[in-house]
């Protein structure tokens, strides 16, 4: 288990969070890349949101996954993530790019728990202050 700001996140919500990530890569449009990668937050509101990669041939006009479930869940209603899960069809797993980061620190905080894992054996687990240290913020 995992405490955050109160609640807590059990080994359930981290289970479903895996489920929807996975089916939510099944979903990739990614035929640039073929690297089909799943995303799913659990929101502030207790509603898990899913997303998935979208490319375009205008490289900079693609979507990561992250950021797909987090614009998802934030047009859902939230107002915050709570954690974030992220699958890669990879034997190790990956992390979030750079832009997505900066867009978990928006929505989230340092608390933040961030689980990838992927097809092999290994699950990484961070916080957003490992992974960005020094965000972007104007407060």
């Amino acid at each position: 288990m995992h405490s955050m700001d109160g609640a807590t996140i059990t080994g359930e919500h981290w289970r479903q969070l895996a489920d929807a990530a996975r089916v939510a890569s099944a979903h990739a449009y990614c035929r640039y890349s073929a690297f089909r990668v799943g995303a799913a937050v659990l929101s502030s509101t207790g509603a898990i949101a899913r997303g998935c990669n979208v490319e375009n041939a205008s490289f900079g006009l693609t979507i990561c996954a992250e950021r797909n479930a987090i614009f998802r869940a934030i047009a859902d209603g939230a107002d915050r993530i709570a954690a974030l899960v992220l699958y890669t069809p990879t034997p190790a797993p990956a992390t979030p790019c750079g832009a997505c980061r900066q867009v978990l620190a928006e929505f989230g905080n340092d608390l933040l728990p961030i689980r990838c894992f992927c097809d092999g054996p290994d699950v990484a687990m961070f916080t957003l202050g490992s992974l960005l240290p020094h965000r972007f913020a104007l407060e």
